[in-house]
């Protein structure tokens, strides 16, 4: 059986990949895996699927002869940081993240609130193949109660983060995408004194993620050209990314809020090294700048669990990608979109600077351009022989193009698409240039798959 673990747990769509048999042996599977008798902690973002996901695991860590307290819908970082607060024995999140509504996932911490290991998954997917368990899917969810009291320690623990300063002063618009920021995000910029506006700000799974939030920035611009406000902030489906906007409508990516964010750390003299650590995304403009001031910009392969092994294997105190995703040694690395766009904020306020400014102190990104190839398949499904000869294809599209250009080109780990990413040094270039990439490389691809 191929792994059921992608870059960031299990995810696939709700019904095809993601099951109620599979979400149940999952439950299962963890729960006889714990050696420690402490509750597991569960929360879910918005979907609709997220409710009946729920029932699945639930049923799965009762029959393992565990419990589990269940937090409800919130952002997947509340997970980790109340595994360690509590003393739970482990946690997860149900939760695609960015993806569109009709996909779900499961995300499992460990009782450090860290991702769980490849070991660990294994074990997991050894019990779940072992399972002949006849799992009868009911005709609706049961309500199941929530933890309040938890939530609430998590939205203190952010504001705590703040070290006293407030944002008074501060107009801020938040698209919290129909998900999880909407349980809290408002409220925590509010408590700390900021003028918040608020969009997409209700729990709506199946709206989650579509035309909005980090993946479309067009809403949140909208609505500050509408209200002019200091800056806006952007959030994914289940708030560990976040993506700003200063209030000319200009971006703050991953790679500006490091740049920016490690910068104000080098200065004081807490950055071990001058090093911060992303992935092969991250632009090549934000690595010149960053070496040209003294620092060492350490690439991983892309998503977060690669990012936080060499943020632990280096010692670094902040790394992420240019997604959104920031892992800060504040929270013990775990991606927290309220608390980087608090971060950011804090900053601005205690330097009496605006975001636009600041912005314009980072560096001149190289002009990017990331297409998506539809595979219209899982690649991770595919036998041995095909996934190396399109290893193969893609090293050479790589090697032959790299006189003119970066090109990094890979499978995604959550949906059934190559990415492919080219950088260079004009818009003109990296236009045609990643057009005639991706049409060679689709035919290509198509040829070895058919």
């Amino acid at each position: 059986m191929q792994s059921i673990f992608g870059t960031d747990g299990i995810r696939g769509r709700f019904n095809e990949e993601i099951t109620y048999s599979l979400a149940y042996k999952v439950g299962y599977a963890l729960g006889s895996n714990l050696e420690k008798k402490n509750p597991i902690l569960i929360g879910r973002d918005t979907r609709i699927s997220g409710d009946i996901l729920l029932q699945a695991i639930t049923q799965g860590i009762n029959d393992s002869g565990k419990k589990f307290i269940n937090l409800g819908i919130c952002p997947t970082p509340a997970i980790p940081y109340l595994i360690k607060q509590e003393n739970l024995s482990s946690g997860i999140m149900i939760s695609a993240s960015h993806n569109p509504p009709e996909y779900n996932g499961i995300k499992i911490f460990d009782h450090n609130g860290q991702k769980i290991t490849n070991n660990f998954e294994n074990k997991i997917q050894k019990l779940i193949e072992e399972l002949n368990h006849n799992i009868s899917v009911p005709t609706k969810a049961s309500p199941l109660n929530t933890n309040k009291d938890l939530m609430d320690i998590y939205i203190k623990s952010l504001i705590q983060t703040m070290d006293g300063e407030n944002l008074r002063g501060l107009k801020i618009i938040l698209d919290t995408c129909y998900g999880s920021a909407t349980t809290c995000a408002k409220t925590i910029f509010e408590t700390l004194g900021a003028d918040v506006k608020v969009i997409n700000n209700s729990k709506n799974g199946m709206k989650i993620n579509m035309n909005c939030g980090s993946t479309n920035l067009e809403p949140l611009k909208k609505a500050l050209r509408e209200s002019p406000a200091d800056m806006g902030f952007s959030f994914d489906g289940d708030a560990d990314r976040v993506i700003g906007i200063d209030s000319k409508g200009n971006v703050l990516d991953g790679d500006h809020i490091l740049f920016l964010w490690g910068r104000e750390l080098m200065e004081q003299k807490i950055l071990t090294n001058n090093l911060l650590i992303s992935t092969q995304m991250a632009n090549i403009g934000f690595e010149n700048a960053w070496r040209k001031i003294g620092g060492i910009l350490y690439r991983t392969d892309v998503g977060d669990k690669y990012v936080h092994d060499a943020i632990k294997e280096k010692r670094a105190v902040l790394g992420g990608e240019q997604s959104g995703h920031i892992l800060s040694k504040i929270n013990n690395f775990s991606g927290d979109g309220i608390l980087t766009a608090l971060q950011i904020s804090k900053y601005c306020k205690k330097k009496n600077i605006n975001l636009n400014d600041w912005l314009k102190s980072s560096f001149n990104p190289f002009p990017q351009k990331l297409t998506n190839i539809n595979l219209n398949l899982n690649i991770n499904k595919l036998n041995l022989k095909t996934k190396i000869l399109i290893d193969q294809t893609i090293e050479n599209f790589q090697e032959i193009y790299s006189n003119n250009c970066r090109v990094y080109i890979r499978p995604s780990g959550t949906e059934p698409v190559m990415r492919v990413l080219v950088e260079a040094k004009n818009h003109k270039e990296v236009h045609s240039l990643s057009s005639e990439i991706t049409n060679k490389l689709f035919l290509e691809i198509n040829k070895i798959i058919n």
